[in-house]
């Protein structure tokens, strides 16, 4: 997908931050929409539906947490990207924002340069599910391959084999790099109704998949949960 097809959706009620942002943002090529509230935001969401919304949280009428809430319960526009832009930088108002849905955090102020790579890794996603649609049971997350048929993680050409709930892990996180899965959700989709130890059953298989694919593809996101990072170097 090329720049110039993505929407963004930029939130927030400092006129300067719309203006700074959104000229960084339209240099890379991107299709800016803006808003100055949550009402507005939900209302332009549901006309352009935006392949990403950049959400302010403390905003007059509306805050960010509620409009990103109303966003994820509204037809249409459940999976849309939404990542939280703000300067309160607390541990519960990033819970709180996870908890309805977002699915990233960013932390003002920021570079231009470092919030435009961030953007870049968020939408990253979108070609992940491209090629996940495209090939089948093979899919290729940035240098390693994810064969399902096989259950095997192919790395630097070596094949991984992994035991299957550790591969039914790493399928989940890689499907959606950068995003962050709540702990809940993980046991929810690999366990389901299983019988499991413990929120701490979730913490052994991630330290093994970082002892077998490298420690620097997994964060720990305190009190929430884990998301999987493409290594860049």
């Amino acid at each position: 997908m090329k720049n110039s097809d993505i929407k963004i959706l930029l939130v927030d009620d400092e006129p300067d931050i719309l203006e700074i942002v959104g000229y960084n943002l339209k240099n890379e090529g991107y299709h800016i929409f803006t808003a100055k509230n949550g009402i507005e935001a939900v209302e332009t969401a549901k006309k352009v539906i935006p392949h990403l919304i950049i959400l302010d949280i403390m905003m007059p009428e509306m805050d960010g947490i509620e409009a990103c809430e109303k966003i994820r319960n509204t037809k249409g526009l459940e999976n849309i990207l939404i990542t939280f832009f703000t300067a309160r930088g607390e541990d519960y108002s990033q819970v709180a924002g996870f908890n309805v849905g977002a699915d990233d955090y960013i932390t003002k102020p920021i570079k231009p340069k470092v919030l435009v790579s961030k953007i870049k890794a968020l939408l990253r996603r979108y070609s992940i599910s491209e090629i996940t649609a495209s090939s089948g049971n093979r899919v290729r997350v940035g240098e390693i391959i994810i064969d399902r048929e096989e259950y095997v993680v192919i790395k630097d050409g070596n094949k991984l084999s992994l035991p299957r709930k550790e591969f039914e892990l790493f399928s989940l996180l890689a499907s959606k790099p950068d995003k962050v899965f709540k702990r809940d959700d993980i046991l929810d989709s690999v366990w389901g109704n299983e019988v499991v130890v413990g929120g701490r059953t979730i913490d052994v298989h991630i330290r093994k998949l970082r002892e077998k694919i490298g420690d620097n593809y997994f964060k720990t996101i305190k009190g929430v949960g884990y998301k999987f990072v493409i290594d860049e170097n």
